[in-house]
């Protein structure tokens, strides 16, 4: 590729003189070029924002299934806007101006995801979605409800 473009799996960082990126050969090792050194970093995906995004088309589909198939709108559009708030907290706290407004808003995420778990619930108990369906979404949630979690106190021990 063409020197300053960047992969979805790594980059190359310059920390010579020209701070530009390169894409390189020598995978894993640091080279030197002319004058210049370059080292890999690692773009590592990141799994909160791809499960709470892949969470949040789940929830916009349920609207559509409980809206279409059982006309049922309040709950649904509850579910909904609880649902897809979780991956939109977290991306909003990419851009948190330190790390208690990082955690504020994660754990505003957090709340968000405990109130989903609720109305999972209750469109279970009610009959609204079958069980595989419910234990399918249920295990989604739950699962950013334990990454949340984790992140919210990691980034807590840093502050101390």
């Amino acid at each position: 590729m063409d020197n300053g473009t960047m992969d979805n799996a790594f980059r190359l960082k310059s920390v010579g003189k020209n701070n530009s990126f390169y894409r390189g050969n020598n995978l894993g090792r640091q080279f030197r070029k002319s004058e210049y050194c370059f080292s890999i970093v690692i773009m590592k995906p990141n799994i909160l924002k791809q499960k709470s995004f892949a969470f949040s088309v789940r929830m916009v589909n349920l609207y559509k299934f409980l809206k279409s198939r059982h006309r049922e709108y309040i709950i649904s559009q509850q579910v909904m806007r609880c649902g897809t708030s979780i991956g939109a907290l977290i991306r909003e706290s990419e851009q948190a101006e330190s790390v208690r407004d990082f955690i504020h808003k994660l754990s505003i995420g957090l709340k968000e995801a405990n109130e989903c778990d609720y109305w999972l619930d209750l469109l279970s108990a009610t009959f609204y979605i079958t069980e595989k369906m419910y234990r399918s979404l249920k295990r989604d949630c739950e699962e950013l409800l334990k990454i949340l979690t984790a992140s919210i106190k990691t980034s807590k021990l840093r502050i101390k």
